[in-house]
């Protein structure tokens, strides 16, 4: 299978102000909209087509999966294994990054002739651009941050875990990194904010509540939520409304998505994004 090329538009560039003004205000009317593992309908998922088909799309931020190979690259997988997104077999962090480079990606069951991207080149595809949501299943932060700090991205990154002992390793490197903690409960979510000033915290179906929502705002930080499951599979069938609705009733404002065209459309419709 050949992946054709998405071209990005030349008025995306420089949008990428404007997407980080409004990530930076908490009590913004407007939802942003995430794209999980970037656009992958037609193209593998977090792979560089998939991302410029998010910045075409006018995406504002896409989550990606980063873990670290052998030899101390960081690359782009969400499964511990290569297995079931490429042709190749085993853990990605076990294996050299020339043997992981031989690989190809594959979209919908179908081999492509797409590599596993760095980091670093999706950082730089992405700059000027979108916001990146890195998504870290490795414990190698320090590989991380390098390549953030080379390609001079963190003004668009930001760190994702569940694990608030690597978030805690980041923001002892540096405070410009910017981070989003998970919080199942009230309890976490305190903890994220003062231990952080987090610029967004990560909430769930569960404790999406005014109460949780509104500490949260109210340590300045904006409230993530996902449409993954049966709220994408509304939207997927044109029956997204209600669903929507739900996930943002209480003040929430990204939404991470497997439908990103169409959620952007909706929340244009009704005046929640620009």
């Amino acid at each position: 299978m050949v992946i054709v090329s998405v071209n990005i538009p030349v008025c995306a560039q420089g949008k990428i102000h404007s997407i980080r003004k409004e990530f930076l205000n908490p009590e913004s009317s407007q939802v942003l909209v995430a794209s999980h593992r970037a656009v992958h309908h037609q193209y593998p998922e977090n792979s560089i087509p998939a991302i410029k088909e998010a910045i075409r799309l006018g995406v504002d931020v896409i989550e990606i999966d980063v873990q670290v190979s052998k030899d101390g690259i960081p690359m782009l997988m969400h499964d511990g294994k290569v297995d079931r997104t490429t042709n190749g077999k085993g853990n990605l962090e076990t294996q050299n990054y020339q043997d992981l480079k031989k690989l190809r990606l594959v979209a919908n069951g179908n081999l492509t002739d797409e590599q596993i991207p760095t980091l670093k080149e999706a950082l730089l595809i992405a700059k000027g651009h979108i916001l990146v949501d890195l998504d870290m299943k490795t414990s190698h932060v320090e590989q991380v941050m390098q390549v953030i700090k080379s390609t001079k991205t963190e003004n668009i990154a930001f760190f994702f875990d569940s694990d608030y002992s690597i978030l805690s390793k980041v923001d002892s490197v540096s405070k410009q990194f910017m981070i989003m903690p998970r919080a199942y409960n009230m309890a976490m979510a305190d903890s994220a904010l003062k231990l952080y000033s987090p610029e967004v915290v990560h909430i769930d179906e569960k404790t999406n509540t005014a109460e949780m929502v509104g500490t949260i705002k109210k340590g300045h930080a904006r409230v993530w939520i996902n449409a993954l499951g049966k709220p994408d599979e509304a939207i997927r069938q044109g029956n997204g409304k209600q669903a929507i609705l739900e996930l943002i009733k209480n003040g929430a404002n990204i939404i991470q998505t497997d439908e990103p065209e169409k959620l952007l459309k909706y929340l244009r419709a009704v005046g929640l994004h620009q």
